[in-house]
């Protein structure tokens, strides 16, 4: 099985995470299956029918994970790679032991569709709200706020210049070269 497309940081943090798991961690594991369990749940989705059997296989990976953390040769492969493995082998034998499973080949279960985005899709959209969160960061502190406060709170410009005792005008020039430099720091 090849790695999982994710962010090489993102992969060294789960690689990490699952150090620390293979040394009884429990907040260590609660982290890595944060940031783990939805591209498992997408491998076990593209093996099985149904999305409580994939689940209940997903509860029985990190079971194993948990158990099996210090047996992990990091110099093998990388942690999602070998959870991945898991997931996907944990899959297989759910469906073969499913009465009335569908007996597709198992080569036809790469394209079988999923409801649910895609373990790339999903690292993607992590890669990207990293990207957003280093440039907010980036940010004046009075912009940033702002920009956080109307868009997350769904706060008005109105509102926003009583809060702050501000004119209305300098509200919405703050936001507006906020916005402006957070558009250059993404296209960068």
């Amino acid at each position: 099985m090849t790695d999982l497309v994710l962010p090489e940081r993102n992969a060294d943090a789960i690689d990490a995470l699952l150090a620390r798991v293979a040394g009884g961690d429990r907040a260590a594991f609660e982290a890595l299956y944060r940031d783990a369990a939805p591209l498992l749940l997408g491998i076990c989705l593209r093996v099985l029918p149904d999305r409580a059997e994939a689940e209940d296989v997903l509860q029985d990976v990190f079971v194993t994970v948990w158990r099996k953390a210090a047996q992990f040769d990091g110099a093998r492969a990388r942690a999602l790679t070998w959870m991945g493995a898991i997931a996907r082998n944990r899959s297989i034998d759910r469906l073969r032991a499913m009465p009335n499973a569908p007996r597709a080949p198992m080569e036809l279960a790469e394209e079988a569709p999923d409801p649910a985005p895609s373990p790339a899709m999903q690292a993607e959209a992590s890669a990207d709200k990293a990207r957003l969160d280093d440039c907010v960061e980036q940010l004046e502190p009075r912009r940033r706020q702002l920009i956080r406060t109307a868009f997350f709170e769904n706060v008005t410009y109105e509102e926003l210049a009583a809060r702050t005792g501000s004119p209305i005008g300098s509200i919405k020039s703050w936001i507006r070269r906020g916005l402006q430099q957070l558009k250059a720091c993404l296209e960068r």
